[in-house]
């Protein structure tokens, strides 16, 4: 059945101290498009000052993804104008400066913009149906809504360059043994298990969590402004190449063929 164009692309759930915030386009794979940008931008306005906010935990509707990327087809019709936008870029900046760590609890695809969503978090949870990457190579961009910054900080330079360079995907059991996350566990068990992990960070002096995060950001962020710009930069020149457009044109022929 169509998708009810009048549900909201992005839900809350207030679970005592912690708010479940959940992406809410399943029959789209949860692709992240302006409208759930600016929704995930309206929760975290709603809740930026709450002091009673001890975390965030962020997911993606149904089994299939966290969240699939952008769409595609949008992508397609992206140009350098756009890139310098920095419309996903912006958004994943205000989650790692959320004031409360935000836990990503996924199952399925977290695959290109998605993945990015996924690392400007704080900590991630896993099932075992997760598969992470940064794909954007095979369709003649790059990873540059934080990607190519915060993939590195995370898991080191040498296998971020390998994921990034070759577009592969890692499961779940991978993920935990290279950094990429925290914690796998049965599919079921995701959401739970994220909030269990905000519930325990929730237990300590609020004042203190929060210190801690902006420090830890701080530390971990030298030149980031650079860095994310000339990310821009390049996307923007690599939005309006011959070969970006080709590249999208066969992935799109070959998903209408099913």
């Amino acid at each position: 059945s169509p998708p009810m164009s009048d549900a909201p692309k992005v839900l809350t759930e207030r679970h005592g101290d912690v708010v479940l915030v959940t992406l809410n386009a399943p029959e789209r794979r949860n692709a992240i498009d302006q409208e759930m940008v600016d929704g995930l931008h309206r929760v975290l306005d709603a809740h930026w000052h709450d002091e009673s906010v001890a975390a965030l935990v962020l997911t993606g509707a149904g089994d299939k993804a966290f969240a699939a990327g952008a769409d595609i087809a949008q992508l397609r019709e992206r140009t350098a104008r756009d890139a310098l936008k920095a419309i996903n870029s912006g958004i994943f900046q205000r989650i790692e400066e959320f004031p409360a760590p935000v836990v990503a609890a996924i199952k399925g695809f977290a695959l290109g913009g998605g993945c990015e969503l996924a690392i400007a978090c704080d900590l991630r949870v896993l099932g075992e149906s997760a598969k992470m990457g940064q794909p954007e190579v095979k369709l003649g961009i790059i990873p540059a809504a934080g990607g190519t910054y915060r993939l590195p900080r995370l898991i080191g330079l040498g296998l971020a360059r390998e994921l990034v360079y070759t577009g592969r995907m890692v499961d779940a059991h991978e993920a935990l043994r290279i950094g990429l996350a925290n914690a796998v566990v049965p599919d079921a068990e995701v959401v739970p298990k994220a909030l269990a992990l905000a519930g325990e960070i929730a237990q300590n002096g609020r004042l203190a969590v929060r210190g801690a995060k902006r420090s830890l950001n701080a530390l971990s962020r030298p030149g980031q402004e650079n860095a994310l710009a000339f990310e821009s930069s390049v996307q923007a020149v690599l939005f309006d190449s011959d070969d970006k457009k080709a590249r999208m044109d066969a992935f799109l022929h070959k998903q209408k063929k099913g």
